[in-house]
């Protein structure tokens, strides 16, 4: 197997184990801090893994460090979304971020997410660009927007880049997210399908039953993964 790191110059942070146990990351963008607790608890009841607070949403830091006060790491890991600077980086791990997203590559965010000693799993679309990031330090890749091309993309970028974890992200639903993890995805990032009409008894069914698809790599109706790609 090729080595594509970086060489000794970092000690890349492992995927926290709330991701890779349930292999779903929910994403909560543009909702209002004060409804986030409830989303949580729904997302929880559910038994997703991870829930990411997208810094462009109003109040994200304060929310991310109320959602850190009412949820452990093992309940609910709470990471950071939209992360587009370092000071924004180094802004969400004060506010107890265990995690830092991005929606493209950016070695200055990933080096900052270094010094904290927290995964950052910054957003690609090309080889080059998954490559770059992975050489920066990333925990992982998010394959960005990951509708656009499918779960072939992630199946043929295995083939000369098979060490590099890959966390597609955009337009996921129930349908389509089993796809990429059948084809070597590591875990899935989804927003709008799950958490975006905010109510907890919603967001609670549509988790567990994402999560059990996810876990089974197909699709609800029992389908191939390959079947779910070609609905993208």
């Amino acid at each position: 197997m090729a080595n594509h790191d970086a060489g000794p110059s970092f000690i890349r942070p492992a995927i926290p184990e709330a991701i890779l146990r349930t292999a779903v990351i929910a994403i909560a963008r543009g909702l209002p801090a004060d409804r986030l607790i409830r989303i949580g608890e729904g997302l929880a009841d559910g038994g997703v893994g991870a829930f990411e607070v997208t810094l462009n949403s109003p109040g994200a830091l304060a929310g991310i460090a109320a959602l850190v006060a009412r949820f452990g790491p093992e309940e609910l890991l709470i990471g950071a979304g939209t992360v587009l600077s370092p000071d924004a980086a180094r802004a969400a791990a004060d506010a107890g971020a265990a995690f830092i997203v991005t929606p493209v590559m950016d070695r200055a965010v990933i080096g900052a997410a270094l010094e904290r000693g927290i995964p950052c799993i910054p957003g690609a679309f090309s080889p080059t660009e998954v490559l770059a990031a992975w050489q920066a330090g990333a925990s992982a890749v998010k394959l960005f927007p990951a509708s656009s091309v499918g779960p072939s993309f992630i199946r043929e970028l295995h083939g000369p880049l098979p060490e590099i974890r890959i966390i597609p992200t955009g337009g996921m639903t129930i349908e389509t997210a089993p796809g990429f993890i059948a084809a070597g995805a590591v875990a899935i990032g989804i927003g709008s399908w799950l958490t975006g009409d905010g109510d907890p008894v919603g967001i609670g069914e549509r988790g567990a039953r994402l999560v059990a698809a996810v876990r089974r790599g197909s699709a609800p109706d029992g389908s191939t993964g390959g079947a779910a790609a070609r609905d993208i």
